[in-house]
């Protein structure tokens, strides 16, 4: 099944998607509420289906309890899974950096000048945990979306200050939709980004160093994980092209993240 969550009237309402249709849940359920329910909820029987090009959509997620990511998770060519590192990088995104698909982006250049969109598989926990095997990890996902990890390349941000780099407000895109798990096997997805139509990442997801199983593992062993989380799971490397790694997001960009079977995810640069 595949879910998104859309802005109706006073706020987000979550929608079941078939055939390009909308189905409204009813008014004040969630995608957390869903996660929560294991995906065991349903729209309303009396709702109408809408067209999905007639609305408006929010934050796949609007309201995650926390965001974790996963960096260096993508192996270089030639790299065996041996040379991996011994255990996953983590690190966060605020919450409060959540945005929409389709949403303009602006920020305060006096703070960073140098951002960069970054495509990545994120992970939306259903059922909750902690110190979860990796036999069982996956029976806690609910599904998979796209997020858009956009993080400032300033040395004092990039590396020092990870979690305020990645966490201004509108960093964090999701969407457009949610495909559950039993839909979609996320082991060899192809992903990837480009700017005004210039591709500057593509992968697939089966290069990561660590996989879904086990990211959701170890972060389990340290944290509670609660339904409506979100991790996303790493970035293919940059491309060489046009686009150097110093050409950075300009005013008037536009930025597009896609992932085979989930959709695509597009950011204006303002």
């Amino acid at each position: 099944m595949r879910y998104a969550t859309i802005l109706d009237g006073a706020g987000g309402r979550l929608v079941a998607i078939a055939d390009d249709q909308a189905r409204l849940f009813k008014e004040g359920v969630t995608m957390r509420d869903l996660a929560i329910a294991e995906g065991h909820l349903s729209p309303s029987r009396s709702a109408r289906a809408i067209p999905l090009a007639t609305t408006t959509l929010a934050p796949a997620v609007p309201f995650p309890g926390a965001i974790y990511t996963v960096g260096a998770n993508y192996r270089s060519p030639g790299e065996t899974l041996a040379e991996r590192p011994t255990r996953p990088l983590i690190y966060g995104k605020a919450p409060s950096s959540i945005g929409s698909p389709g949403i303009t982006l602006a920020w305060d250049r006096t703070v960073t000048d140098n951002v960069d969109a970054e495509c990545e598989l994120g992970v939306v926990i259903g059922r909750p945990g902690q110190n979860i095997s990796p036999a069982a990890a996956l029976d806690h996902v609910l599904g998979y979306t796209i997020v858009n990890d956009i993080s400032s390349r300033d040395a004092w941000l990039d590396g020092d200050q990870w979690l305020l780099g990645k966490s201004m407000p509108g960093f964090c895109p999701v969407g457009p939709s949610l495909v559950t798990a039993d839909e979609l096997d996320p082991t060899r997805l192809r992903l990837g980004c480009t700017v005004n139509g210039v591709a500057i990442q593509d992968g697939s997801t089966d290069q990561l160093r660590f996989s879904i199983a086990e990211v959701v593992a170890f972060l389990s062993a340290h944290v509670p994980l609660e339904p409506g989380d979100i991790i996303a799971t790493g970035t293919p490397a940059r491309l060489a092209g046009p686009y150097p790694p110093d050409r950075h997001l300009e005013p008037g960009d536009v930025a597009t993240v896609w992932i085979e079977g989930i959709g695509e995810l597009t950011t204006h640069i303002a």
